[in-house]
């Protein structure tokens, strides 16, 4: 049952407990959480907050086996993240697609934070769209946590002819208890930034969520604010062209997005482009988790920036950058200029930290944003990446390091590939990540990570002065999987996390 905030079943509604956030003015919001989650933030929201819950349990991620050679289906792994189990960093259930090369990649829920006071809705679905296939499966876990099954597969010519959309990617619950999930492109491999709404309890398609004429020429992630009536997506590329990997010619045709795109949240149209320049390719966008704020960041990819974007005073939407990650000169890679490639953005729930992964340069990095317009970097830890000592790429020129990073080795292992998706504990302490960004990007830039497999990682987090560090102890391995080397991607907690739920 959804009382407010992060949603349980029936079951674990004694877990129940508030979560409190104050705000500006001496406002505040009273959110529940099914993690004995508790949150006191200050009214400037910043050195003095305080987070406490227990630890997570097990975590979901989507495994793929396209691109790597093995005739398997992509599967949903279960992950024990519990210290005091015997199955501690162990896969403990592996739910198998019917279909092969479906490129599962993110996932989201039926119901959430955004179903606030809805008696009538359970998080027990998890709502897989496939990136290649285009099928969108939904997964029961709810009946057992630690074995989901699957509900229902939806069907690419479900998509294609009540939509004409394809190559669906994220998903948020709406509070009207549908299911809004971005796309790509269309059926025919052109890029079409549209939107699919799913019913939230037959999981039916509905048709498009946009209306008018007017929609962006390329797709990729959302996130909506109804308090600001606004709902803001970002741009990847023509899933024709980046499907089998990247090629920087692409970008100056025009096939690769450069903008943020803002929609009227209630009438459902396309009404203004913010321009982040033609190398940008925007990907992850994030808003403050506090329901009043007009702001948030987004991840630019290929010119490795990280722009806030904002309500002006005139009441429409703008950007403005405040983090550039140096691209290092380099030899033996693909260009001259090697760019930090910022694949994941996220935000603590207090607001106070900014995190993302640099996946080519091998980072991640931790900013305290109490001043959103002038984020400081507090915390970075390498973990892998391309210009690692002794690998083929040479370094003759870095504005930042005095030296290329060792190669990252945990419990005898040396990772291959880069850090990708990240997702933080709800107490903010720990930082879960893992390597796997796209299986055709991963085979054309990191083939030992398709060869070896993908890993996933825990960072600890100074949580009062910032500051990142590796847990030696925690080391989840999917390159030892029954049927062979996987590619596992985005993390997701049973309960709610830090990029699955939105406060309205």
């Amino acid at each position: 049952m959804l009382r407010s905030g992060f949603l349980v079943t029936s079951e674990e509604e004694s877990q129940f407990v508030d979560l409190e956030i104050k705000k500006k003015k001496k406002k505040s919001i009273s959110i529940l959480t099914s993690f004995f989650y508790k949150v006191v933030c200050s009214n400037t929201l910043n050195k003095t907050s305080t987070l406490k819950g227990p630890r997570e349990e097990i975590l979901y991620l989507p495994c793929i086996y396209r691109n790597t050679g093995i005739e398997k289906p992509d599967y949903l792994a279960t992950v024990d993240v519990d210290p005091k189990s015997p199955h501690y960093c162990q896969v403990i259930h592996r739910l198998p697609m019917p279909n092969l090369k479906d490129e599962l990649h993110h996932s989201g829920w039926n119901a959430c934070s955004s179903c606030y006071g809805d008696a009538s809705k359970r998080r027990n679905r998890l709502i897989l769209p496939s990136l290649i296939s285009s099928r969108i499966y939904v997964v029961d876990v709810g009946t057992d946590p630690k074995a989901p099954r699957i509900h229902k597969v939806v069907e690419p010519v479900e998509l294609f002819w009540k939509g004409n959309v394809a190559n669906p990617h994220t998903s948020h619950c709406l509070g009207n208890g549908d299911i809004l999930i971005s796309c790509l492109g269309d059926p025919s491999g052109n890029g079409k930034g549209g939107f699919l709404l799913l019913d939230g309890e037959t999981f039916e398609v509905k048709g498009n969520w946009e209306k008018g004429e007017k929609v962006p020429p390329f797709g990729y992630d959302f996130w909506y604010q109804p308090r600001h009536n606004v709902l803001m997506s970002t741009e990847w590329g023509a899933p024709k062209v980046l499907a089998n990997g990247f090629n920087p010619a692409d970008v100056e045709k025009g096939h690769y997005g450069r903008h943020i795109n803002v929609w009227d949240w209630n009438s459902h149209t396309y009404i203004q482009k913010i321009d982040l320049g033609k190398d940008s390719i925007p990907l992850e966008i994030r808003f403050l988790h506090n329901p009043d704020a007009a702001e948030g960041f987004v991840g630019c990819a290929l010119n490795s920036t990280v722009h806030r974007f904002y309500k002006t005073e005139k009441g429409n939407w703008a950007a403005e950058k405040v983090i550039e990650v140096p691209s290092k000169k380099v030899q033996g890679w693909l260009l001259p200029d090697m760019p930090g490639l910022i694949t994941d953005v996220l935000i603590s729930l207090d607001d106070r930290f900014l995190y993302f992964s640099n996946w080519l340069h091998g980072d991640i990095r931790q900013y305290d944003i109490s001043n959103t317009r002038k984020p400081k970097l507090v915390g970075q830890v390498f973990l892998g990446g391309s210009i690692i000592k002794g690998g083929p790429v040479t370094v003759v020129e870095d504005k930042e390091l005095q030296c290329q990073p060792e190669p990252f080795v945990i419990k005898g292992k040396r990772v291959q590939g880069g850090p990708q998706m990240i997702q933080l504990s709800l107490d903010g302490k720990r930082l879960y990540v893992t390597s796997s960004l796209y299986s055709g990007w991963d085979k054309q830039f990191y083939p030992d990570l398709v060869k070896e497999g993908s890993v996933m990682l825990q960072v600890d987090v100074d949580t009062e002065r910032g500051g990142l560090k590796v847990n030696k102890n925690f080391l989840v391995d999917f390159g030892k999987e029954p049927d062979g080397p996987v590619l596992a991607h985005e993390i997701r907690y049973p309960g709610g996390d830090n990029t699955s739920d939105i406060w309205i």
